[in-house]
């Protein structure tokens, strides 16, 4: 049986990195997204008429505020929403900020960008439930959450990068890696030059062939993880609606 339907915002910083194979979830389970392109100057809506916050990926960093003097409000927004207990979900650059937001650091790698398909130990969490405890995912940062907010519990760590997935509060989530790829998600990503030139660092020149051959041998099993990840995000959702 299908639950409420909830309206969820999405912040998106690049076109490109928009929810992927998570809106087949939406449609399946008939929940409306309302989407705001930051990068392209699209303010953020009264965050009162929506249910769920997710923050997407893309290729600018926290601390350039310079550049993108909108990552301030941005952050702002994010801290309200996630002061209040409100469902939060951010990938990548969305779980930069969310930790960036709430009082954690993010700084660049200490090593070379990760790039390209992993497979990250995950803990025991709501957010994991039904999948392995190796996820396979999918990687393209060159910063890292360098210190998490005060009491939020970190559900990931790897070798790369210490500090792959947290949880703050009952129903905010940050994953560094990429869960909602869709078969054409490499190549247009690709295109980005902020992501062409961490590819060429770890993979050297013509190195997205490889990757595009990466992700269309472990789709199935991204696209699987994704749909369980994204599912259990919406039932814990769910409950904190309807317990408010």
């Amino acid at each position: 049986m299908k639950g409420p339907t909830m309206r969820i915002l999405v912040l998106q910083h690049a076109v490109s990195e928009h929810p992927g194979s998570f809106r087949e979830v939406m449609a399946r389970e008939g929940h409306s997204m309302h989407a705001i392109e930051l990068d392209e100057g699209e303010r953020i809506p009264a965050l009162d008429a929506f249910d769920i916050l997710l923050v997407m990926g893309g290729p600018m960093d926290v601390w350039e505020h310079d550049k993108h003097p909108w990552l301030i409000e941005e952050m702002a927004a994010i801290r309200d929403w996630v002061t209040a207990g409100r469902p939060y979900l951010g990938l990548c650059l969305g779980h930069q900020l969310l930790a960036q937001a709430c009082g954690g650091h993010v700084g660049p790698m200490d090593g070379t960008p990760e790039v390209g398909i992993a497979r990250v130990p995950v803990m025991p969490d709501p957010i994991f439930v039904g999948l392995p405890a190796l996820c396979t995912c999918f990687q393209w940062h060159g910063a890292e959450v360098k210190r998490l907010p005060e009491n939020a519990v970190l559900l990931a760590s790897s070798e790369a990068c210490a500090i792959q997935a947290f949880r703050l509060g009952d129903v905010a989530y940050g994953l560094q890696f990429h869960m909602e790829l869709t078969h054409t998600t490499a190549t247009e990503w690709g295109a980005l030059p902020e992501y062409a030139a961490a590819l060429e660092r770890v993979r050297g020149p013509g190195g997205l062939p490889e990757i595009q051959a990466e992700v269309a041998a472990h789709y199935p099993a991204l696209n699987q993880a994704a749909a369980q990840i994204f599912s259990n995000f919406l039932r814990l959702a769910e409950t904190t609606l309807t317990a408010a």
